[in-house]
């Protein structure tokens, strides 16, 4: 009986702070309702729909009333002729993106900390948050529109440097450059406020400190903007690496033409054909594909953060 007793004391304490706190901090949590319900009706509750990635999905018979096939689905994808063109390509895409594109928003976080003066430096960042905010299609229309192989921008300057017009649009070679380098021009900027809020953060006694101490420019940067960089800069390379098998599908299949099928044909292009561009959606067999993709990616994020806690410490979990 002792024992009974003694095994639901630590519970009922447990439940009594609980309580407290509750009571304490109700506003914190009445504060927090929308942001859970948000996630629960959203994230969570969508969850449910996951098993038509195992059943024949028709609509008539709802996702339980639709008959169960298994891994067919799963099955069908990997035996496909173009699945492993198809990883490769999208794997590429984001893993050329990450490499060239990742440094960039923390070099210009450390350039624009380095402005002495205000107003410029609030021009600056206006200017290269300003392509963040146009939509896909119109950045689409705007490459098709700068390199026309007719009347574009960039093949009027080959011409008149005595080239001859290159169709960038028709060419695969061409493909992944433009594509990274718009994304690049369009998130650069707007992924900066990360990094731009740490180097706020730093204490500016450690800039005087270095400057009594004769220390240059580079000196601080190097010895203070950057090793303050470095945590920040591992947990968002850990969440990119999180996304090598996910692109912005809706550039891509407005980028695609006939002619760079052979490395515009990503993943995510292919989910969209089969489950809704196409005369009979298969959408357990799209829902498939997306779930496979998002174990691997999930997969990716764990490996990168054990690596990553394992050589610096830092990690998201």
């Amino acid at each position: 009986m002792s024992q009974t007793v003694s095994s639901r004391r630590p519970t009922a304490s447990l439940g009594v702070r609980a309580g407290r706190v509750f009571r304490r901090d109700w506003q914190l949590w009445v504060l927090l309702l929308p942001t859970l319900a948000f996630f629960i009706v959203f994230s969570y509750f969508p969850m449910y729909g996951v098993q038509i990635a195992f059943r024949n999905y028709k609509a008539a018979f709802g996702i339980t009333g639709s008959p169960w096939v298994g891994l067919k689905n799963f099955e069908k994808f990997f035996s496909s002729y173009y699945c492993g063109r198809m990883f490769a390509n999208t794997f590429l895409l984001n893993l050329f993106g990450l490499l060239f594109g990742f440094p960039i928003p923390i070099l210009l976080a450390i350039m624009l900390n380095q402005l002495n003066s205000k107003r410029f430096r609030g021009f600056t960042q206006t200017a290269i948050y300003v392509p963040h905010f146009i939509s896909t299609v119109v950045l689409a229309g705007m490459i098709y529109l700068f390199f026309s192989p007719t009347n574009g921008i960039i093949n009027s300057l080959i011409r008149l440097a005595g080239g001859k017009p290159i169709y960038f649009i028709m060419e695969p070679g061409w493909f992944r450059p433009l594509y990274i380098g718009s994304d690049i021009w369009q998130n650069a900027g707007w992924n900066t406020i990360l990094y731009i809020a740490t180097l706020t953060g730093i204490d500016p006694q450690l800039y005087e400190a270095a400057t009594i101490d004769g220390a240059t420019r580079w000196d601080k940067i190097k010895h203070i903007d950057i090793p303050h960089l470095i945590p920040i800069s591992v947990m968002m390379l850990i969440l990119n690496c999180g996304s090598l098998l996910s692109s912005n599908t809706d550039k891509a299949l407005l980028l695609q033409t006939s002619g760079n099928m052979a490395v515009s044909d990503i993943l995510g292009v292919y989910v969209y054909n089969v489950g809704i561009a196409a005369s009979k959606p298969q959408p357990s067999y799209a829902a498939a594909i997306g779930l496979c993709l998002n174990v691997i990616n999930f997969g990716i994020i764990v490996l990168v953060n054990t690596v990553s806690r394992r050589l610096s410490d830092i990690s998201l979990f």
